[in-house]
Parts: structure tokens; C-alpha cells; sequence
């Protein structure tokens, strides 16, 4: 983790309250970032970092695939951290280690090693955190659907307080589809994290001429049938589902913009 990573973690710490519990990936799998979720009075599940090896020679097991180990200091102060707040971090701290196998062909890896500070088996056990940790993934789909399905990824304006706006319309406009989405399933006996978001956007851009042009009498029999419509939109379980990480579309030949445009126009009318 960079040390602009470790400012966003700071952050993001600020805003966890007493008895959460943090999900994350490798990379907030850090010595100093379990030390700061456990200053205020809070767990986490994270993955375990590439550069630490799964041994379970080392700590005390307490199930299958499922053991308690000490995690020491590092020696050298990381980087996103001051010496006296290096100075401040205790010698060690306990931490339970969980590792599985995923036999589903298609995965990545076959092997996921979990870092988590909820050390009580009888509590917490090891499938239920095996479990809470897969609820991660949709949290990757729901910013992928912000980023690409929504087109967030491009961000067109340019001070920092449209950018701010220009964000939060989108996280409106997200919200108002899974909205519809909990609606519609809640309604019809459909499961909300089943539908398509895609199929819910393009529904509701349908039926929003009709929804505007009709009366107030008529709009409440055409909203349900929009969430009927919606309901339908099942997609189907694929588990181990796995697409190629490429572009359909493929870009244009033209040479990137690397300078402002008033620039490339004087190029042109000297040239």
C-alpha cells in the first residue's frame, strides 16, 4: 500500500463505528492498519498479503484450516507513517489465519488465506467469516456497475465541487435503481440482488415518457407495472463465472491529448 492509500485507509477509518466490521483486500492486510481498527473498538477481514506465506506450523490451531498466530512489529517504519506513530504501535498483536480452497474452475487461485481479528471460533466460525468475506465481491460489481454500466468512470467536469456534484448524481441515480430493483423483488417474490441493473435502466427510460405524460390516477398502475416488468429481469446463477479481462471496442489510432487544447490548436495554425 502506497502512501496515498494509506491516507484514503485513514479516512475510511473515520468513518467505522464501534463493533463494525471492515471487509478488504490484500492490500489493507498491514500490520499498522489492524492496529488502528482495533483502537476503535472494531474487527476486520481482510485478505492476506501476497508477501506473507501460510504456514500452519507456526500459531495455535483451533480448527481445520483455522489457527490463531502472533504477528510481530516490522522493523523498519513503513511508508504513510510517522516515526512517533511508528514508535506508538505495540511489539505484537494476535490475529486468526483461515485458508481455503476454491474448486470452482475458473477462479484466479485456488487457495484464499483470510486475516481477521474476530478471534472467538465459537462466534464467529470459519464459515461464517469464509462467508462474510465472499459478500465482498458484490461490492466489487456494485462499483463496477457505478463505473462502467453508469459510465462513472469518465468524469467530465472540471472543478472540484462539480466533480463532487457530478458524483453524487450518479450515486442518485444508482440508488434510484436499486430502489426499483428492491421494489420489484420484494413485490413479486424475486431475490433484488438477482435482477440486472442493466435491464432495470433501460426499463425505466422506457416507461418514463408514460410516466410523465399519464395522470396521477393512471401513474400508480403504470409504476407497478414497471416493477413487474423489472421482476422479470432475473439473471441466472453462473457461479464460477469467468470472462476475459479484455475490450470489445477497440479505440481509435489518434495519439492521446497530452497537452491542453488551445496548445494543439496554435500547433495547428503554425504548422
Amino acid at each position: 500500500m502506497n502512501t496515498h492509500d494509506i491516507k484514503l485507509a485513514r479516512q475510511l477509518y473515520q468513518f467505522l463505528n464501534p463493533l463494525d466490521i471492515l471487509l478488504g483486500d490484500r492490500a489493507f492486510c498491514a500490520y499498522a492498519d489492524l492496529i488502528a481498527i482495533k483502537k476503535i473498538n472494531c474487527d476486520a477481514v481482510f485478505r492476506k498479503h501476497q508477501a506473507r506465506k501460510t504456514s500452519m506450523k507456526k500459531g495455535k490451531i483451533i480448527g481445520d484450516c483455522d489457527k490463531l498466530v502472533t504477528w510481530y512489529k516490522p522493523k523498519i517504519c513503513p511508508k504513510g507513517l510517522s516515526q512517533d506513530e511508528f514508535d506508538a504501535l505495540p511489539q505484537t498483536i494476535t490475529v486468526r489465519e483461515i485458508y481455503y480452497y476454491i474448486v470452482i474452475p475458473g477462479f484466479r487461485t485456488e487457495r484464499v488465506s483470510l486475516i481477521t481479528t474476530l478471534l472467538d471460533k465459537v462466534t464467529y466460525s470459519t464459515l461464517d467469516i469464509v462467508g462474510l468475506y465472499g459478500q465482498r465481491w458484490d461490492v466489487e460489481l456494485d462499483l463496477r456497475h457505478l463505473k462502467t454500466t453508469l459510465g462513472m468512470d469518465v468524469l467530465r467536469c472540471k472543478t472540484p465541487s462539480m466533480v463532487r456534484k457530478e458524483i453524487y448524481v450518479y450515486l442518485l441515480a444508482y440508488n434510484l435503481l436499486r430502489g426499483l430493483m428492491w421494489s420489484a423483488g420484494t413485490t413479486y417474490g424475486t431475490s433484488p440482488l438477482r435482477l440486472s441493473l442493466q435491464g432495470t435502466r433501460h426499463h425505466l427510460n422506457n416507461f418514463i415518457p408514460e410516466l410523465l405524460a399519464t395522470s396521477s390516477t393512471k401513474r400508480q398502475r403504470i409504476y407497478h407495472t414497471l416493477l413487474k416488468v423489472i421482476a422479470h429481469e432475473v439473471v441466472p446463477d453462473r457461479p464460477g463465472r469467468s470472462e476475459p479481462r479484455v475490450r470489445k471496442r477497440r479505440p481509435k489510432i489518434y495519439p492521446l491529448m497530452t497537452k491542453p487544447r488551445h496548445e494543439l490548436r496554435k500547433q495547428l495554425q503554425t504548422a
